[in-house]
């Protein structure tokens, strides 16, 4: 089984003066996160999607998904997390007590506020996950990486060809994960905020797989407005 989970939390606030979180802002005709999880529902590789979000959101949730997408028992609605890791620990929980949790199942993580990941980089993340156990989606950096460690001075500069911005999906094998996330102490749990570091601190290889430049994280207004331009681009060469 192939499980894409969508974490739709956060309440937006780097959006400035705002009460509707990012996830829920209209992108052209609908909320971006709709425009994401489409993008799983219709990929044949996924199973089920488990779309995680704030509790007070979960009704309102469950009816944009209705409007949007239509009726259907393969997208799940459930509240997530107060931490990116505990939102996580609530998938895995919801997919080992209501789906499938054994050597086969893959989760497929993604924001919900990276609304143009496409089919490519779905099924690269699928097979990836299957073949290594643990993928990450990476852009290569094109811009040149400053290291300070005392945020007034350069530590260090490292070689750009070496660094690569991490996106979104992450996809894993969802048992060794799980067992990964149960093995960590309080303290390894306050600090990690990245699943896929959280493999590398364990010493389990996670592998590479290309993203795209355009697979961008709506956090700012800016990044709101680029969106759109995007989103007019995709519907005009359609």
């Amino acid at each position: 089984m192939v499980v894409a989970a969508v974490f739709a939390g956060g309440n937006g606030s780097r959006m400035g003066n705002t009460e509707t979180p990012k996830q829920y802002m209209m992108l052209g005709t609908q909320p971006s996160m709709i425009h994401t999880g489409e993008k799983f529902f219709v990929h044949p590789g996924i199973d089920r999607v488990v779309v995680l979000c704030p509790g007070l959101w979960v009704a309102q949730t469950k009816d944009m998904i209705k409007k949007y997408i239509g009726e259907t028992d393969r997208i799940d609605v459930i509240s997530g997390g107060k931490s990116r890791n505990d939102t996580l620990m609530c998938a895995l929980n919801y997919i080992e007590e209501n789906l499938t949790l054994d050597d086969d199942t893959i989760i497929v993580t993604h924001d919900a506020v990276r609304p143009f990941v496409t089919h490519r980089i779905i099924e690269q993340n699928i097979k990836a996950a299957q073949k290594y156990g643990a993928c990450d989606t990476v852009f290569g950096s094109t811009d040149t990486i400053v290291e300070s460690k005392d945020g007034e001075f350069i530590s260090n500069i490292p070689d750009r060809k070496h660094m690569y911005q991490g996106q979104t999906p992450q996809s894993f094998k969802a048992k060794r994960l799980r067992e990964i996330c149960d093995s960590l102490t309080e303290e390894e749990k306050a600090i990690l905020t990245d699943a896929c570091k959280i493999y590398t601190l364990k010493g389990e290889s996670v592998s590479l797989v290309e993203g795209e430049v355009f697979n961008i994280k709506i956090t700012y207004p800016f990044d709101l407005k680029m969106a759109g331009v995007l989103l007019e681009g995709v519907n005009n060469n359609d």
